[in-house]
């Protein structure tokens, strides 16, 4: 029998706007850089000449800090809470970004490989408290609604990320250019990356945000109580729900890791595109020169932008679905979609298959949030461990774009959709069925 909530009293779930905004905040940091992280695919495997299941190691140097941290994570917040959790790391994202600069300076790919490493655990630590925070600050019923609009947030700094490295990391140098001076620029982006987050985490570190223990599923229990000894492993849903977020999150980062140069090979229309902006007048010549749309890759890194913005949009727009249908429908109808639509893109060329492609960006949208709110409903006391685990399975980002590398290296980008193809069913899977809890804590 599923727990049901305590409502809390009108001025406790007022107090609550002030710390859900800032905790939103954070969803728009990690959503940057982590897709700033994914630039950096293109970038490596130009400036060392690897093949794509090399360059894709970046993916999975990010993501492997969720499979070695997410569980340590967890224990921490149990340890010293949400808050102090937070500020732990985005100090260690600090330590990480800087690394970036020894990195460059050597041109040593292993130290960018430790560097993003870093920076992923800081992010793990980060997400680990911020995903269940968000939902924690509420009614349950109402979680979904509040961590797809947090996520939007994260699209919001996933769209802005590309845009960034278009401009400043991913630039067309000269041929003569030394292959330090092509690896030193991600020097500045990093260094300014590295400054914000020292300040954000010292603002944090003497910021407000109340504990949470206003209804019984969120309650810290007390050591020995019998709930605890309780399996994680022994929830259907939740470990379902792990599944999904493993996969949901390798092909979404998969696709977007590869879609730079999938766009550049089905052919960027640059005359096209900067014609269009011409006829905008001065914004429109504004916009050419400082997202450089003059070039192929300018273009191209526009496009993931427009991936991440359809995130954005998906999410806003889904926010508000969620308070008309059910979120696991919902979830099964965008799965099914985004199956159909990569399936278009794997069978055409040229605009077809590019924007087939992009379109795959809003129907990823709420597909977090949901398979997180539903695999941690009902978990009650359980609930970090539950985070634990999810978060855990965020590793997917390191093993499903590493796997669609070794495809693309061997059989072409397009028919290395199979795999994405595959981990979209079954996230339809879960939405339509395999949330549904067949345990819940009393």
């Amino acid at each position: 029998m599923a727990t049901k909530s305590t409502p809390p009293a009108n001025v406790e779930r007022q107090s609550y706007i002030g710390p859900f905004i800032v905790i939103t905040s954070l969803f728009f940091l990690f959503g940057f850089i982590t897709n700033l992280n994914m630039a950096l695919v293109p970038h490596l495997k130009k400036v060392f000449t690897l093949p794509y299941a090399w360059a894709m190691l970046v993916e999975s140097a990010f993501f492997l800090a969720y499979f070695v941290f997410s569980t340590p994570s967890a224990k921490l917040i149990e340890a010293i809470g949400y808050k102090r959790t937070i500020v732990v790391s985005l100090f260690i994202q600090v330590v990480g970004a800087l690394l970036f600069v020894p990195a460059a300076k050597l041109v040593s790919f292993p130290l960018f490989l430790t560097a993003v490493f870093i920076v992923g655990a800081g992010v793990t630590a980060l997400q680990t408290a911020a995903n269940p925070y968000v939902s924690i600050l509420g009614p349950e019923h109402s979680a979904p609604f509040r961590l797809t609009l947090a996520q939007a947030f994260n699209s919001m700094g996933g769209m802005i990320a590309p845009i960034i490295a278009g401009h400043y990391i991913l630039t067309d140098l000269p041929a003569t250019a030394s292959q330090q001076m092509i690896a030193g620029t991600v020097r500045g982006p990093y260094l300014a990356i590295a400054a914000g987050l020292l300040l954000l985490g010292v603002t944090m570190a003497f910021m407000h945000l109340p504990a949470i223990g206003v209804t019984r599923e969120f309650r810290p229990t007390e050591k020995g109580e019998p709930i605890l000894d309780r399996s994680i492993w022994s929830f259907r849903h939740t470990v379902l729900g792990a599944i999904g977020i493993f996969l949901y999150v390798g092909v979404e980062v998969g696709l977007a890791s590869i879609a730079v140069n999938y766009f550049l090979q089905q052919g960027v229309n640059v005359a096209g595109t900067v014609s269009f902006f011409q006829g905008w007048g001065v914004f429109g010549h504004w916009i050419i020169s400082t997202f450089a749309l003059s070039d192929r890759v300018g273009i191209a890194s526009v496009l993931v932008s427009l991936y991440w913005f359809g995130a954005l949009v998906g999410r806003l727009l889904g926010s508000w679905m969620l308070t008309k249908v059910k979120a696991g429908g919902l979830l099964g109808v965008f799965g099914i979609a985004a199956t159909i639509m990569l399936g278009v893109s794997m069978m055409s060329s040229g605009q077809v298959a590019i924007w087939s492609l992009v379109l795959c960006g809003f129907l990823n949208s709420i597909m977090f949030p949901n398979i997180f709110a539903l695999g941690i409903a009902g978990l009650g006391p359980l609930t970090s461990k539950g985070s634990g685990l999810l978060m855990t399975a965020v590793v997917g980002g390191a093993v499903i774009p590493a796997l669609i590398g070794v495809l693309a290296d061997h059989f072409g980008i397009q028919h290395a959709f199979v795999l994405p193809m595959l981990c979209y069913m079954f996230i339809a899977f879960y939405g339509l069925a395999g949330h549904k809890p067949k345990r819940t804590l009393a």
